[in-house]
């Protein structure tokens, strides 16, 4: 095992303040919550039911997904020059898991009523009911292995054995979430067998992604790397990265030429999608990234502009397959308005506050910097 890094003052500067947002974003949220109900959103009856912070479940649930993939490259798939980073990855899945569920319970007002409302009316056929048992699965069993790599059991049968499951449950609650969309016909947009593996796809892009990012916030600079991290973040990791990366914009470019195209009805929300700044924004940070990955320039400014294209494209996905109203076609004069309200806004903020000082904290506490002591 490593011995325990010094901790950045960049880590406690970050600490500090992600405690200080979670705190008032907390009690503002509360306060408006129990003041005003769900009236202090911006969603209902008018069409628009999921609003910023069912964006904000979406946007770190498929990050953990994609953290697990990356961990999963050394503890899985053998690939053992990502272990310099296994465990700091695992944490930050989990963590970046607990941020969306925090985001989701505040959203959907009881969400202690699943302890009981499940098991006595369990819906067989409803993607959400098996999204949330296999994502509690993800949950526990992430967990798990994570007290298994902080006990330094990396290899014994049992912690391969986590490994392997956690994989398998992530792929699992993922599939379901895409299913979620995927499967409401009367949403074109997000109608279709394939949006499961476009959530693949850009969940293990925000793993990368956010495994880049943390590793450059924890030492400050390539040059403050051990050695075996500095290696990875200046081969392997780039080159996963780009690569994801690319086949991401190409995905990004195809659904939305196919929306322009098509004159389905519902789909006519790609107009207002392509005419507004935040798709540039993500189209451009995107393509920008991936030349300077290629170019061997900053990463960790790559990893930035492909969070905040992956957020923009997350709430692009949620907020515009609802913009279109039901049941009455593309005769309707325009489109639903929707505009997070501030309590929504405070949702959010808390759900990055809750995974930027969880990983601070694992920072101080936990040796994340921790892989096996030797590797065969």
């Amino acid at each position: 095992m490593t011995t325990q890094i010094e901790v950045k003052g960049s880590v406690q500067t970050i600490m500090a303040a992600g405690v200080a947002a979670l705190v008032v974003s907390l009690a503002i949220t509360l306060y408006n919550l129990m003041s005003q109900g769900h009236a202090s959103f911006n969603t209902g009856s008018s069409g628009v039911t999921w609003g910023l912070p069912v964006v904000t479940y979406v946007f770190f649930v498929l990050t953990s997904t994609g953290l697990t993939f990356v961990a999963s490259l050394a503890m899985v798939f053998g690939f053992k020059e990502f272990y310099p980073i296994a465990k700091r990855c695992i944490w930050v899945a989990v963590v970046t898991l607990i941020a969306g569920f925090a985001a989701l319970a505040l959203e959907i007002g009881h969400p202690f009523r699943m302890l009981w409302a499940i098991p006595t009316g369990f819906q067989f056929l409803s993607p959400l009911n098996w999204m949330g048992l296999f994502y509690a699965a993800y949950l526990v069993l992430l967990l798990l292995k994570f007290q298994k790599v902080n006990a330094n059991d990396w290899d014994s049968y049992g912690s391969r054995t986590l490994g392997v499951a956690s994989f398998v449950a992530v792929i699992a609650a993922h599939g379901t979430l895409g299913g979620a969309f995927g499967a409401l016909a009367m949403r074109p947009m997000w109608f279709g067998p394939m949006v499961p593996l476009y959530f693949l796809l850009t969940a293990a892009l925000s793993g990368a992604a956010f495994a880049v990012l943390i590793t450059y916030l924890t030492y400050g600079s390539e040059s403050s790397m051990p050695d075996k991290v500095k290696s990875l973040m200046t081969g392997a990791m780039p080159k996963v990265f780009a690569a994801i990366l690319a086949v991401v914009i190409l995905a990004v470019i195809s659904r939305t030429v196919i929306g322009l195209w098509t004159n389905a009805d519902g789909m006519q929300v790609w107009d207002h999608i392509v005419a507004s700044p935040g798709y540039w924004i993500e189209l451009v940070f995107m393509v920008a990234a991936f030349f300077m990955l290629l170019n061997g320039s900053s990463a960790f400014a790559a990893s930035i502009m492909v969070i905040i294209s992956l957020f923009i494209g997350r709430y692009e996905f949620v907020i515009s397959g609802q913009l279109v109203p039901l049941f009455k076609g593309s005769w309707v004069p325009g489109l639903i308005d929707y505009t997070p309200s501030f309590t929504e806004w405070m949702i959010m903020l808390l759900a990055f506050s809750i995974a930027f000082a969880g990983w601070a904290l694992g920072e101080k506490k936990l040796n994340l910097s921790a892989e096996p002591a030797t590797r065969n």
